[in-house]
């Protein structure tokens, strides 16, 4: 698998309370143009949504969130998430990821911790809480002196944001969850979903490339 950070603009954050929405939720998302998903590890449905989109949405590349310990990893990698997202990063959390054997996101808000993940061959990482930890200023200010890092901002970040993100060169995409409003998904509401994935996905030709 090419990069999960290449695979779209936008990574959908998606925290699912029931696990029969997972599947249409996903088709929609990647009918709209987002086929990397990430769900949060944050709701009892989490495992068995992400078991039923590896089984059911075989084109969505559909990876495991808020992972924050080696029994989270196993879990998920179990559960079919073919990759794995972490809000931050201790030694045993990183050795337990990359025994994991599918591509990870490490969690960073400090330009110490970017530096570590570097010494120790990382490097493509999230940046969470983007807007909190100092947003597009801060990252631009990180291209200079750590150019081989690749970030995948996350928190806070909205469809009025995300071009400001997209155009700096070491930000591959972005992370929301403004095309998945709470009202729509508790509707059923796929088509609005979808409508809203293939907004977020037209910031690829239109808000920069990344690289």
């Amino acid at each position: 698998m090419a990069s999960v950070l290449d695979l779209a603009p936008v990574m959908p954050v998606v925290v699912i309370d029931d696990a029969l929405d997972a599947v249409p939720l996903a088709r929609a998302l990647v009918a709209g143009g987002l086929p990397a998903i990430e769900v949060t590890l944050r709701t009892p449905a989490a495992l068995d949504a992400i078991r039923a989109i590896a089984a059911e949405v075989p084109e969505a590349v559909v990876g495991a969130g808020t992972v924050i310990s080696a029994e989270n990893v196993s879990s998920a990698v179990a559960a079919g998430a073919r990759f794995l997202v972490s809000p931050g990063w201790t030694d045993p959390l990183l050795d337990a990821m990359r025994a994991s054997g599918v591509p990870f996101l490490p969690g960073v808000s400090t330009t110490s911790e970017v530096v570590a993940l570097l010494e120790r061959g990382v490097s493509e990482m999230k940046f969470f809480p983007a807007e909190a930890a100092g947003g597009t200023p801060y990252l631009k200010s990180l291209t200079g002196p750590l150019p081989q890092a690749r970030f995948c901002p996350t928190g806070g970040v909205s469809l009025a944001s995300a071009p400001a993100y997209l155009a700096l060169a070491n930000v591959a995409c972005v992370g929301g969850t403004w095309m998945l409003p709470a009202g729509a998904v508790r509707a059923g509401d796929w088509t609005r979903v979808e409508s809203l994935a293939r907004e977020a996905a037209a910031l690829g030709q239109t808000g920069g490339t990344g690289t």
